[in-house]
């Protein structure tokens, strides 16, 4: 089989594909072709960022890199989380535009068009910073299910962030407005309100979900939850401390003018905002 060219020299991608994955290798394979297959009509890149698998994974991404030119492949020496793993593979995307799933097969490739649709195209509204996928029709277990509930409505009610489910892997948002975000491990789980504190509007799609292919949950509820109460009062207190102002470039003729609106405080959802 002859391999898949890659871009002519010196173009950009459209889009750059961002998958996270550690021990998947049971996996991979389905979810590629399924991204090929969602992506046809489109220009694309794929970054699968192997974060220290210990089983088969990072040789049959190699593999697949090999027959297709579009796919690069990143790894982790050793495992440092899927945060990390996300923000490697924004790093080395060469689009404006990312989307990100998770590698487990979890994240129908197919609901991609719809979700990089807010971001691309004459009708992208250049205020949209991240289009959030919202899970309908869990296939997780119900124990998963209930503790995402109540972590959900937990964030919610002290990040306001206007999302109800920030655990989906499926999201789509532009690469500089990500990179300026301050990085910290799982972070991956706070975009909206990160993002919603640097000023962007958040959009939402709902997606469908799908069992797990293969591999096991990295995660434990009890272990989540613990961390989670740490990252969620540390995102509270980023947003807090955000900046509130835009620098404006003067000149002689905007001396005595009043500042426009980029450059005053940028509102956040929660702030209180005087009549």
């Amino acid at each position: 089989m002859n391999p898949e060219p890659a871009l002519p020299p010196g173009t950009t991608p459209g889009v750059s594909l961002v998958v996270p994955m550690k021990n998947e290798e049971g996996a991979i394979g389905a979810l590629v072709e399924g991204i090929a297959a969602a992506m046809a009509d489109r220009s694309w890149e794929l970054i699968l960022v192997d974060d220290g698998s210990t089983d088969r994974t990072r040789e049959i991404c190699l593999s697949l890199a090999a027959a297709d030119a579009r796919i690069r492949v990143l790894g982790h020496p050793v495992s440092a989380g899927q945060s990390a793993a996300l923000h490697s593979g924004v790093l080395a995307a060469r689009a404006p535009i990312v989307a990100t799933l998770d590698g487990d097969g979890q994240n129908p490739p197919e609901n991609l068009p719809r979700l990089i649709a807010p971001l691309v195209g004459p009708g992208a509204d250049p205020a949209c910073g991240l289009v959030a996928g919202q899970r309908v029709g869990r296939k997780d277990t119900w124990s998963k299910r209930l503790a995402s509930r109540a972590a959900n409505a937990i964030r919610s009610a002290v990040l306001r962030d206007g999302t109800r489910d920030t655990g989906c892997g499926l999201k789509a948002f532009r690469r500089d407005a990500f990179l300026a975000l301050p990085y910290f491990d799982h972070m991956h789980r706070y975009l909206p309100a990160l993002f919603a504190r640097d000023g962007w509007q958040v959009a939402h799609v709902d997606v469908t979900h799908a069992p797990r292919q293969s591999g096991r949950s990295k995660y434990g509820n009890l272990d989540r939850a613990l961390v989670g109460i740490v990252d969620l009062f540390g995102v509270a207190w980023l947003i807090r401390r955000r900046k509130r102002a835009r620098a404006q470039m003067l000149t002689t003729e905007t001396r005595s003018e009043p500042a426009p609106a980029e450059a005053r405080p940028v509102p956040v959802a929660g702030d209180k905002v005087n009549a």
